[in-house]
């Protein structure tokens, strides 16, 4: 692949107050390399590598609101305390020394587990209907207390991300955690205003998290909303079967306050509804932006030939080209692309894409998941 032809990966990008140089995203990456939730120097070094490598916007790690058991590893960072704010400052500065801009995720696990860890919370974890996945009861059902406390511990971590210098922020509604957790039906049986038959009334939770947020940051600073149809609990899941219910999901989460879906699919590639549109047709990322008007970010697999979750079984992945990408970048079917394990292999990545040297460019080895490298 040329340089020339990945041009439209390489068009500067405004999303509200932000300019972005280029449309490249670092995903986000659970790295557990923050000892009591704090990042240290070793986690600034990692971020500025990859702002050094030309990423345009990177999105960090999941980072933990102010709630007991809002983490299912101790290692996770959090978004609250001073110590860890402090930390985040030194990241984001090194970041926009090197030329970068950075957003913080920020997250709360629900009564999901991390596989691999026996590690338990002090405090029980918490969710919807205190099911971590169909019929699979842990912890506890939040009442309406917890569920406001926790809609406002969303807006002091924004408010917080972005007193600490954050470019933007990004909610995680995604993978079967907790915002994902009152979405799914499986998990959210509730009879209160919190539950519903249907997917736009299980959205109440999200819509309340995006005001907080939006309420906290103020207009023009950019609020990112990342969704996935499928859980770790059930890769097979579908929140939304038709664009019709996908719009009645994305909808009123754009008008919240959320400017950007990142809508996360195992391999970007696939359509969403072939049904409708065919087996090249636009993916979850291109129909959220159709049917919303919000810019949108896609991932799922970006450069590399096995998709992410063979990882975890120690499964490597082959680089592959990037020609469909390309190609569905120039047809304008979503603004961004966020890439992932590529980006944990190489630093280098960006700026090897964009000057064409596909030789230098490096398989993935799972190795990496458990190096800051």
């Amino acid at each position: 692949m040329t340089a020339t032809s990945v041009d439209a990966l390489f068009r500067p990008l405004p999303v509200e107050s932000l300019q972005l140089t280029n449309r490249i995203v670092m995903a986000p990456m659970t790295r557990t390399s923050s000892p009591d939730g704090v990042p240290g120097p070793d986690v600034a070094a990692y971020y500025r590598r990859r702002a050094e490598g030309g990423v345009g916007l990177i999105l960090t790690e999941g980072t933990v609101v102010d709630r007991p058991a809002s983490a299912n590893h101790p290692d996770i960072p959090h978004v609250h305390g001073e110590a860890a704010l402090a930390g985040w400052k030194a990241v984001v500065d090194g970041v926009h020394a090197a030329g970068g801009r950075i957003a913080a995720q920020l997250w709360h696990v629900g009564a999901q587990s991390l596989p691999g860890t026996d590690w338990v919370p002090p405090t029980p974890v918490e969710s919807p209907s205190g099911l971590e996945g169909p019929g699979v009861q842990r912890g506890v059902a939040m009442d309406e207390r917890a569920i406001a406390d926790t809609v406002a511990a969303f807006g002091r971590a924004a408010a917080d991300a972005q007193r600490a210098g954050f470019d933007a922020v990004e909610v995680h509604g995604a993978h079967g955690y907790l915002v994902d957790q009152f979405f799914w039906a499986e998990t959210n049986h509730r009879t209160d205003g919190y539950g519903g038959a249907t997917l736009a009334e299980r959205s109440r939770f999200a819509v309340e998290v995006l005001q907080a947020v939006r309420a906290a940051v103020g207009p023009g600073f950019p609020v990112i909303l990342r969704v996935s149809q499928w859980k770790l609990q059930d890769y097979g899941a579908r929140l939304a079967r038709t664009p019709e219910e996908l719009a009645d999901w994305l909808v009123p989460l754009v008008q919240a306050g959320a400017d950007v879906l990142h809508c996360s699919q195992r391999r970007l590639w696939e359509p969403e509804f072939p049904e409708v549109d065919g087996p090249d047709g636009l993916n979850l990322a291109g129909w959220a932006k159709r049917l919303t008007g919000a810019r949108t970010i896609s991932v799922g697999s970006v450069g590399l030939s096995g998709d992410f979750l063979g990882a975890f079984a120690g499964d490597g992945s082959q680089r592959v080209g990037l020609e469909g990408l390309v190609r569905r970048m120039e047809r304008e079917e979503f603004d961004l692309v966020a890439v992932g394990r590529a980006l944990l292999a190489d630093p280098q990545w960006v700026t090897k894409v964009r000057t064409g040297d596909t030789a230098g460019l490096r398989d993935f080895d799972p190795a990496a998941l458990s190096q800051l490298a």
